[in-house]
């Protein structure tokens, strides 16, 4: 069943289960090279889960900066091995590539911070362009498909804010996690109820992050799936 969470009333994720979640989900991260890690805050125990992904924002285009091979996978991501040759390339004007003639490239970073007010995970992001300049609140809410802002405004995940990040004081996004028990409840019950494992962070993280161009591998399911079962 699902590890950590709370009774049929209150469904609520403690502390030490996140981290539980959080390194098994890290660890088939790793197995796939997926580059999440777990970043530990400065002078403090606590940390969270840290992403970086580039990604092209026209993805029916091809890169000016690719001579040998497309750089999106299936979700419009840039391929992991590719990532390091649009910086460098970027950074490089001896490497005579033109991004302008190209799909804009935009550097996300995601956050998976537990919030010990909700009881929950949350995710926090930024965005910007590959000469830094950042996202505003507007141009994220462009990057949002339709369909997720029509759920963004009727939940459950309410909406897209701006906000200091709760370990290190910068600012960044976040989808506010005020509806996260509701919509993440019926799964835990389901997982319980068939006495299923279930890795709270990918099933929850599964549904967050595409709202914001963050799409996880299907493998990170079947990996969950292939845990025993919790001991009640």
């Amino acid at each position: 069943m699902s590890r950590g969470w709370g009774s049929d009333e209150a469904v609520c994720l403690g502390e030490k289960a996140f981290r539980q979640c959080c390194e098994e989900f890290i660890q088939h991260s790793r197995s796939i090279n997926d580059e999440w890690d777990w970043e530990h805050s400065q002078g403090s125990e606590e940390g969270y889960m840290k992403k970086i992904l580039l990604k092209a924002e026209n993805s029916s285009a091809r890169p000016a900066w690719d001579g040998q091979r497309n750089l999106q996978g299936a979700n419009g991501e840039l391929e992991l091995e590719a990532q390091h040759k649009v910086c460098e390339e970027f950074e490089d004007p001896a490497a005579g590539c033109s991004i302008t003639t190209g799909p804009e490239v935009i550097r996300y970073e995601y956050h998976v911070v537990y919030s010990s007010s909700y009881q929950s995970p949350v995710l926090y992001f930024r965005a910007c362009k590959l000469d830094g300049r950042p996202l505003s609140l507007e141009e994220i809410w462009e990057r949002v498909h339709d369909n997720y802002k029509d759920r963004l405004l009727q939940g459950p995940w309410d909406t897209i804010t701006q906000q200091e990040h709760p370990l290190l004081g910068q600012p960044f996004f976040i989808l506010h996690p005020c509806r996260t028990h509701e919509f993440m409840s019926p799964i835990v019950q389901a997982a319980k109820q068939e006495n299923r494992h279930l890795n709270v962070i990918t099933a929850w993280l599964s549904m967050v992050g595409p709202v914001v161009g963050l799409a996880l591998p299907i493998s990170y399911a079947m990996a969950a799936s292939k845990h025993k079962p919790a001991p009640d």
